[in-house]
């Protein structure tokens, strides 16, 4: 090779571009065929619930109003009254009290999704704040919060849940606050480990050096570093919420009737399983395809942000 030389790189060479762990991670998303599907069905089950008013209309039926035919099974039509000259058809049959089972299942979506994220959202941002306040601070003040978490966590979560439920008035805002403040236990001690981790980082150092105060620290620097789990406990953490409203309900401590939850609705028709066996069948089905997706979501997400993994 000659002095004067020139070395050019070759076409692939040229389109060499670093990619951010989010790139990566939302490209992974895409190709997660598991993951996306899981998704569309949460998209779905929304689309589902909050349709309800267009589903009323459409067969020509209410979430609230009763008549005489009582467990009628799916694809019946309702009979003509001179309340109802037209009618309506029950695509998934009527309750003991003659309700629109559909359109119950619909409103009943709203109500579990609004207490499952809502209180999700409410322990994150508990949980969140103070596993990095008593991650980057440490000293007295982390170890007076992990002996309120090792107490709390000493406790049956149910046999608490339903202590406090059982004072206060059962209700959506309720369950909500119940959930919320006595669920972030566990996000802290996950955001505390991580954020142990991440104080200790080079750009931490640089930034603590450069004059920047602990809470742009914490939040500006440390924070978005914490993304990933964030995102993934939220999911897990709505799946676990449907279950634990379903469970409460059982109780008798969850949402109280005529308002409808996926919870008190499943419930409430277990005494009637011999005569309408769907009154069980399709609020147990959405909750548990509804959990398991949120799993999926949350297992997916784990996978695409995990740096480990070569591709």
């Amino acid at each position: 090779m000659s002095a004067d030389s020139v070395v050019t790189l070759d076409e692939k060479s040229k389109q060499l571009t670093g990619e951010s762990l989010y790139t990566k991670a939302l490209r992974r998303l895409r190709r997660d065929r598991l993951t996306v599907s899981a998704l569309l069905v949460i998209f779905l089950m929304v689309l589902f619930s909050f349709s309800a008013p267009l589903i009323e209309d459409i067969f020509n039926v209410s979430y609230t109003r009763t008549s005489s035919n009582v467990f009628a099974k799916p694809f019946t039509s309702e009979p003509v009254t001179e309340q109802d000259p037209q009618g309506g058809f029950n695509l998934l049959g009527t309750d003991d009290l003659g309700r629109d089972q559909l359109a119950r299942l619909a409103y009943a979506g709203q109500i579990s999704m609004q207490i499952a994220i809502l209180a999700a959202l409410l322990s994150l941002a508990i949980g969140v704040s103070l596993g990095i306040f008593t991650g980057f601070y440490g000293g007295i003040i982390d170890d007076l919060i992990m002996w309120v978490i090792t107490t709390l966590n000493s406790i049956p979560a149910l046999f608490l849940l339903i202590i406090v439920a059982a004072v206060l008035k059962p209700g959506a805002t309720t369950l909500i606050l119940v959930l919320g403040l006595l669920g972030w236990t566990g996000t802290t001690r996950l955001v505390r480990g991580e954020t142990l981790a991440l104080r200790e980082r080079e750009y931490i150092i640089s930034a603590r050096a450069l004059g920047a105060s602990n809470f742009r620290i914490m939040y500006s620097h440390i924070a978005p570093n914490l993304l990933s789990i964030v995102v993934v406990t939220l999911a897990q953490d709505i799946g676990s919420l449907l279950l634990t409203e379903a469970g409460l309900s059982f109780l008798g401590l969850g949402v109280q009737p005529p308002t409808p939850t996926w919870g008190n609705m499943l419930s409430n028709s277990q005494t009637f399983f011999n005569k309408g066996p769907h009154l069980v069948i399709f609020p147990g089905l959405l909750i548990s395809v509804t959990v398991l997706c949120m799993y999926i979501i949350g297992d997916g997400i784990r996978d695409a942000f995990d740096p480990t993994i070569n591709d």
